[in-house]
């Protein structure tokens, strides 16, 4: 949690002289270098070179979307914003991923679900 709490504060004062496509590509260029190393250390390279085409393309499909598109939105909107505003609104993924997830994958819908969900909207409101 301290890691994923910190990183924000970082990135906004990074993103103090920097352009935010510039930010998510040098800090997507230096995870990819730091994950490749990692995989080839742990014995899991063969793995990741005999991955099958539909792997390739989920795991592409979900950088493209959270790893360029998400991530270069959400630079931007830390550099024009408080971080204590963008943080909270960005980490609301998970009412997106509730509701995906009963629409795509025919999860069941519970209760504690729903009582989740308007918690979330609920701080989403109170954040704005």
């Amino acid at each position: 949690m301290l890691l994923w709490g910190a990183t924000p504060i970082l990135e906004k004062i990074g993103l103090a002289k920097v352009d935010p496509l510039i930010g998510v590509t040098l800090r997507s260029a230096i995870v990819t270098v730091g994950l490749l190393i990692l995989t080839f250390l742990l014995g899991k390279g063969r793995a990741l070179i005999e991955l099958d085409g539909k792997s390739v393309l989920l795991f592409g499909a979900s950088g493209v979307m959270a790893g360029i598109l998400g991530m270069w939105t959400y630079y931007m909107a830390l550099k024009m914003e408080a971080t204590s505003k963008i943080v909270p609104i960005a980490a609301c993924y998970p009412l997106v991923t509730a509701l995906l997830s009963v629409l795509v994958l025919k999860e069941g819908v519970t209760l504690h679900r729903i009582i989740g969900t308007a918690l979330i909207v609920s701080g989403i409101w109170l954040v704005k």
